[in-house]
């Protein structure tokens, strides 16, 4: 997921999140931001994690979330296994267990 993907999941407007600064060391990134003041951009709730992010025509800007909205908004990994494949064997898995299988996707 990119940054822009990730803030249009958000439903974020990246110019309205504050700028970062060029070049932040990775040990104190974003911990003076942790101190309470800054709600997360998703829910309001004070943010509890920070990073930066990088949106062409916005440049770096702080992305601030609480820990639920963080959690729920990481990127995770698809399936390992092209989808014809996954589907395949939840329908062989479907006919051996006797079970009527239905399995609705957005591909064709």
């Amino acid at each position: 997921m990119t940054d822009a993907d990730l803030l249009r999941s958000l439903g974020v407007d990246p110019s309205q999140l504050d700028p970062a600064p060029p070049w932040v060391p990775r040990q104190s990134a974003g911990a003076e931001r942790l101190d309470g003041s800054h709600p997360c951009v998703r829910c309001g709730e004070p943010a509890r994690a920070t990073g930066v992010v990088t949106v062409p025509g916005s440049g770096r800007r702080w992305l601030d979330r609480c820990m639920p909205c963080l959690t729920a908004t990481a990127p995770r990994g698809g399936p390992r296994a092209p989808l014809a494949d996954t589907l395949a064997v939840l329908r062989e898995v479907a006919r051996e267990a006797g079970v009527d299988l239905t399995i609705v996707t957005d591909e064709s």
